[in-house]
């Protein structure tokens, strides 16, 4: 049997592990732009002859963008899987306003 959850608790439900999703794509993003400068200095400081932070730098920086991908995705760009979704209840909620009057 399948538990009964309303609509606004399977909303908040999901606004929150949204909401976890986007906190850790942030932490990622801070803790990388503290340690990465960490790095080069680090580099330039004990071994400047060669520039191993590039290394590092470039790995790091492609995790992190694929980490910004699977938290935004087509979302920034405005097509992720309830785009169709969202737009449909904007222009419903507009036709709504202009029905009212607003």
């Amino acid at each position: 049997m399948e538990p009964n959850y309303n609509k606004e608790d399977q909303d908040y439900k999901a606004a929150k592990s949204r909401v976890k999703q986007i906190k850790a794509f942030y932490t990622h993003a801070t803790v990388y732009c503290i340690i990465i400068p960490t790095i080069i200095f680090m580099n330039l400081r004990f071994e400047p002859h060669f520039h191993w932070f590039w290394f590092s730098t470039i790995g790091w920086g492609i995790g992190l963008g694929v980490h910004w991908f699977n938290t935004f995705g087509f979302r920034k760009l405005g097509y992720g899987k309830d785009w169709e979704e969202k737009k449909i209840q904007e222009i419903m909620q507009q036709n709504k306003n202009n029905y009212n009057g607003k």
